[in-house]
């Protein structure tokens, strides 16, 4: 799995999420069962938003708008820290990785951290009928 962005017809990068570790937001993996809770596992990431990006984007935030140099560092970002999130979870034995989330901050005027974090498991496919989730 390469974290390079994949090109797209409308020039924007597209970022293909990890295929032999499933990642996904939810604490549940429709489908599959959790025959292990492996525990906590993460994926953190500190980049520099450069001299060039911030003149540029200092420029932009005097017109207003969506500073798009950010949106891009952010996005790469966030897909590098899904990366190093699966590669640890793999490194722990596990399959999956249940209820993905974000934390992002500050480092000093010119530095972004992204912790990517959520719950290692190992999951084997489920082939009885799957059942409607419902929120009682």
């Amino acid at each position: 799995m390469s974290a390079y962005p994949l090109p797209s017809s409308s020039g924007t990068p597209l970022y293909a999420p990890p295929s032999d570790c499933l990642v996904v937001t939810t604490p549940y993996l429709p489908g599959y069962r959790v025959t292990k809770v492996i525990g906590a596992t993460f994926g953190l990431i500190v980049r520099s938003r450069g001299l060039g990006r911030n003149v540029v984007a200092g420029l932009r935030s005097i017109a207003g708008g969506e500073i798009t140099e950010y949106t891009q560092l952010l996005e790469q970002v966030r897909h590098e820290a899904i990366i190093r999130l699966r590669d640890h979870a793999k490194s722990l034995g596990a399959n999956a990785v249940l209820s993905l989330g974000f934390d992002t901050s500050d480092m000093g005027s010119v530095m972004t951290e992204v912790l990517a974090y959520g719950t290692a498991v190992v999951a084997e496919a489920d082939p009885s009928i799957p059942q409607p989730v419902a929120l009682r």
